[in-house]
């Protein structure tokens, strides 16, 4: 499994303060989840981001951003963000605060 060990620790350093927060070695790389639900990720040296349907096609408009695709088929509702989109942390922090918003809104998953 290979991913980017300093952005994973950026994405620890924001859930830093949080008990709730599970890592799990998931698509390829290293996912950070939240009540039950993947919100957050890490692959190579992209963010995986999950924006959910809605903001599907916006997310894919920014710059930087593409189509996760890791098995060869779309995930709607996820986006890989490149480097250049989170190179500080604060730019970084808006796509986690977006994927917890959104992951936030999903039912909790049944143990």
């Amino acid at each position: 499994m290979a991913y980017d060990q300093q952005l994973a620790e950026r994405i620890r350093r924001y859930f830093s303060d949080r008990t709730d927060i599970v890592e799990k070695q998931m698509f390829g790389g290293l996912a950070f989840v939240v009540d039950g639900h993947m919100c957050v990720g890490t692959t190579d040296s992209r963010l995986m981001a999950r924006v959910g349907p809605k903001h599907y096609q916006k997310a894919l408009q920014e710059m930087y951003t593409t189509i996760m695709d890791f098995t060869g088929k779309p995930l709607k509702g996820f986006v890989y963000v490149e480097p250049e989109a989170i190179s500080t942390d604060p730019a970084l922090y808006r796509w986690i605060r977006h994927c917890e918003n959104f992951v936030r809104s999903l039912p909790p998953k049944q143990s």
